[in-house]
């Protein structure tokens, strides 16, 4: 059964034209990371915390950043190099459904293995209770990581999908929740998103105060997606210095700089693009809140085209989409995905869209149910994800909001 009529046809779709979106640009190349990082880590507050024979676990997450492997194995080699014995532990709530082969592929995908990193890598995902918050709920903490000498996370810090806080997401939330597990992380989320900052820095600061973190490695990236700065925090002063972090990574961060859109269009979401599987601050969308920090767009109808691989088929967040391509579902891991959904208090993220069966379908669907949209003159805009938004593309009729403003560039039709 068709799902448009003959007559939904038989307008033409908008022409688009390619654009470009400048943003701040600083960043780090491979031949400068290294140095940066080793320099950083051959302190004296380093040399005190790490002493020969001890074993270290070091946290990584489930997000897709920039120069990973290099930053994790110059890290990794650093403690060697101090006599330390280090080795992975996964650090990602009740990502890779929660079970220990699941977080093993995700690391693997980045490029995270024992082949690759010269140590172990441990995905357990056993916990133990290490305090108690003071509403009463239990605060768990990964095992492995617990009983290593020393801990040492690495994360990337931006802005958090589903709150707003001093600390975001980041070092403190992978203590928290990365290495809570999905127990911890599950207990972490039965918390209102109003509050959840005041919880998420409570809960931080017993951790810190209980498991032997030695240090954080802090990693900022510009609106490219490209590694911008890196910094070893210490544990006494990690929470203050990733508050600072925070203020900078708002000043990285990319976003749409088309104010109104009658459909926006995303090629792909994933884990590996956002732990929501789209950033909520690029688009202005989330089952969690109605606030953002930066400047979102106002968008009636959100088309979805593809999961990424990296994702292995959790495409939580795909039910803030209004239409996706019948394709994506038979690549979806809905265990995976319910598993996330119900940890995170926010199974609206789960549903399924609308289901159409070709790109063309999928659009012509979006602009019939658009409730304020001109056909003569649509507003369409095509991204890849919210991490690459430095090339977009937009429909002929927001050519005048493109020439109007100097951070955007047209560079002629698709």
């Amino acid at each position: 059964m068709a799902l448009l009529l003959p007559s939904d046809y038989e307008y033409p779709l908008p022409k688009m034209y390619r654009v470009r979106q400048d943003f701040p640009a600083a960043h780090l190349s491979e031949r400068q990371i290294v140095p940066l990082l080793r320099g950083q880590l051959e302190t004296q507050s380093v040399r005190d915390a790490i002493k020969p024979g001890m074993k270290v676990a070091v946290a990584v997450g489930s997000r897709g950043i920039a120069n990973l492997p290099l930053i994790v194995k110059t890290v990794l080699q650093s403690l060697k190099d101090l006599g330390a014995f280090p080795f992975i532990v996964s650090a990602m709530g009740s990502h890779g459904g929660g079970t220990e082969e699941g977080q093993r592929a995700v690391l693997a995908g980045y490029g995270i293995t024992e082949a690759a990193m010269g140590v172990p890598v441990v995905t357990s995902v056993d916990t133990e209770v290490i305090g108690h918050l003071r509403d009463g709920r239990p605060l768990y903490f990964d095992q492995a990581a617990l009983h290593a000498d020393r801990i040492v996370p690495i994360n990337r810090i931006k802005l958090h999908t589903d709150f707003i806080g001093d600390l975001q997401s980041g070092l403190a939330k992978m203590l928290v929740i990365g290495l809570g597990n999905q127990r911890g992380c599950s207990s972490i989320h039965e918390t209102p998103p109003e509050h959840f900052a005041a919880i998420l820095e409570e809960a931080a600061r017993k951790i810190l105060s209980v498991a032997p973190v030695a240090f954080g490695v802090a990693i900022l990236e510009n609106a490219y997606d490209e590694t911008a700065d890196l910094s070893v925090l210490p544990a006494d002063t990690l929470l203050e210095q990733e508050k600072q972090l925070v203020r900078r990574a708002i000043v990285y961060m990319p976003r749409l700089m088309i104010p109104q859109i009658d459909v926006l269009v995303m090629e792909e979401m994933g884990k590996d693009v956002s732990g929501a599987g789209f950033d909520p601050n690029i688009v202005g969308r989330s089952s969690a809140r109605d606030k953002f920090l930066v400047p979102i767009p106002e968008i009636e109808r959100m088309v979805l085209l593809d999961i990424t691989d990296a994702s292995h088929g959790n495409g939580i967040g795909i039910g803030l989409f209004d239409v996706m391509l019948k394709r994506i579902f038979p690549k979806l891991d809905l265990p995976a995905i319910y598993t996330n959904a119900i940890a995170c208090r926010c199974i609206e993220d789960a549903r399924i869209p609308l289901m159409a069966k070709n790109e063309e379908e999928a659009l012509r669907i979006a602009i019939k149910t658009c409730r304020h949209a001109d056909r003569d003159h649509l507003r369409v805009v095509r991204i890849k994800n919210t991490l690459q938004l430095a090339e977009i593309e937009v429909s002929e009729a927001l050519l005048p909001v493109v020439f109007r403003n100097p951070q955007l560039t047209c560079q002629g039709p698709v």
